[in-house]
C-alpha cells in the first residue's frame, strides 16, 4: 500500500471536512433531539458529490475510488454519525448494487437520481424474522403470466432512509423452497401502488437517519426493475454488503474519532488535585489505548478499501479485509466512546456535551450490516474454508 494520498483523495476529504464542520457539526445535535431528516444538508451533499463518490461521472457521480470514499466517510461521521448513515447507504448499498448488476437504463434512470442528490435510496433484505439469516426472508415476488411484472408481498424492517426514500433495492423470494438460491433483487419506485411505510422507529443513536418497516401488498414491479437474473438476488446482496462494512468502518473511525479529540481537549483543559487530569497515568493509558486503536482500525478501513479497488480492477474478493475492518473499527468506535465519557465524568453524562451522543451513535456499528457477531463467523470461515 502506498500511504501517500491522491490529489484527488485529498479534495474530497477537504471537501466533506469543510461542509461537516460548517454546514452539519453546528446542527447535529438538534437534529439529534428532534429525529428530524436532514434532507437539505443530503442534497447539499449530493451536489458537492458526497452521494455517489464511487460513482462515475456519466451516471452522475463523482467518479472517484473507494478510499476517497472511506476518507470522505469518515469526516462526515465525525460531524454527525446520522448524515454518514444516510451518505453511507446511498453510496455502498444502493448505487454499488445497481453499477455491478444492474442494465445501462437502470443505471441511469435510478443511479444518477440518487448519486445527485435528487432523491434517497434504501436497501431492504432484513425482516421481522430473519436479520443475520437473510435468507430465510418471506417477502414473495410472483412473476405475471406474461412476464411484464412481479406482484411483491411481504413486510421489510429497520430500512434506514425507509420512511423518506423514492427509491429502494428490494431483495424477496421468487423461487421458493431452495433457500438463497430462490432470492432475486429488484428496484422498487416507492410512489406506486401497494407500497406502504411504517411508523418511524425511535431509535437510540443515528436518530436523524430515519428508519421505518415498510410492506408491500400486491406491489406491481415492472420486469424490467429485476436486477441482475432471477436467483441472484443473495449474492447480490453479500456482494453489496461487503462494500457496506466498509463504509461503516469509516462512519465507526469518524465517531471514534471526535470522541478521543474531544477527550484530548478536556484532558488538558480539565483539572483535579492542582493539575490537567492528562498528566495522570490512568489518563494517559486511556488515551494511548485510544490512539493506538483509533489508528489500527483506520490502517485497516484503509486496507480493505485499497483491496476494494483491487478487487475492481483485476478481479477477486475483499470480503475478508471489510469484515475486518468493520468488526474493529466498530467496536473501537465503542471503547472510544465509552473511554472518552469516562474522562468527562459527569459532564460526558449530560447533554451539554457530545460526549453521550458519540456514545449512543457509536453502538450501532456493532449491530447493522452485519453485527459483530457475524463478522468473525465471516472471517473465520473465510480463513478455514470451513462452514
Amino acid at each position: 500500500m502506498d500511504f501517500r494520498f491522491t490529489e484527488d483523495q485529498l479534495s474530497i476529504q477537504a471537501v466533506a471536512r469543510d461542509f461537516a464542520q460548517k454546514r452539519i457539526a453546528p446542527v447535529a445535535a438538534e437534529f439529534d433531539r428532534s429525529g428530524e431528516f436532514p434532507l437539505e444538508n443530503i442534497r447539499e451533499m449530493g451536489q458537492l458529490g458526497l452521494m455517489g463518490i464511487e460513482v462515475p461521472t456519466e451516471y452522475g457521480g463523482a467518479g472517484m475510488d473507494p478510499i476517497s470514499y472511506v476518507l470522505a466517510m469518515i469526516e462526515i461521521a465525525a460531524a454527525d454519525a446520522a448524515h454518514s448513515t444516510i451518505m453511507s447507504v446511498n453510496n455502498s448499498l444502493f448505487c454499488n448494487g445497481i453499477l455491478k448488476h444492474g442494465t445501462e437504463a437502470q443505471k441511469q434512470k435510478y443511479v444518477r437520481a440518487i448519486a445527485s442528490g435528487e432523491a434517497i435510496g434504501a436497501y431492504a433484505l432484513t425482516e421481522p424474522q430473519s436479520g443475520s439469516d437473510a435468507s430465510a426472508m418471506h417477502t414473495r415476488a410472483v412473476k405475471s403470466a406474461d412476464g411484464s411484472h412481479y406482484v411483491i408481498n411481504g413486510k421489510k424492517s429497520w430500512i434506514t432512509s425507509g420512511p423518506v426514500a423514492r427509491y429502494a433495492v428490494l431483495f424477496a423470494i421468487t423461487k421458493p423452497g431452495v433457500g438463497a438460491k430462490g432470492v432475486s433483487a429488484f428496484i422498487i419506485d416507492t410512489e406506486k401502488e401497494g407500497f406502504h411505510r411504517g411508523k418511524t422507529e425511535p431509535k437510540l443513536g443515528i436518530r436523524a437517519s430515519a428508519t421505518c418497516e415498510i410492506e408491500f401488498a400486491d406491489y406491481k414491479c415492472p420486469a424490467e426493475n429485476l436486477l441482475g437474473a432471477e436467483g441472484e438476488g443473495f449474492k447480490i446482496a453479500m456482494g453489496v454488503l461487503d462494500a457496506g462494512r466498509i463504509g461503516i468502518a469509516s462512519q465507526a473511525i469518524g465517531i471514534a474519532r471526535a470522541a478521543y479529540e474531544a477527550a484530548l481537549a478536556w484532558v488538558r483543559e480539565r483539572k483535579a488535585f492542582g493539575q490537567p487530569i492528562g498528566s495522570f497515568q490512568m489518563t494517559q493509558a486511556k488515551i494511548a489505548d485510544m490512539k493506538c486503536r483509533l489508528d489500527a482500525a483506520t490502517l485497516l478501513t484503509l486496507r480493505a478499501a485499497f483491496a476494494k479497488a483491487e478487487a475492481e480492477k483485476h478481479g477477486g474478493r475483499f470480503g475478508t479485509e471489510a469484515s475486518i475492518a468493520k468488526l474493529y473499527a466498530s467496536e473501537t468506535a465503542m471503547f472510544v466512546a465509552h473511554q472518552a465519557l469516562q474522562i468527562h465524568g459527569g459532564m460526558g453524562y449530560s447533554k451539554e456535551m457530545p460526549l453521550e451522543r458519540y456514545f449512543r451513535d457509536a453502538k450501532i456499528t456493532e449491530i447493522y450490516e452485519g453485527t459483530s457477531e457475524i463478522q468473525r463467523i465471516v472471517i473465520a470461515r473465510n480463513e478455514t474454508g470451513l462452514r
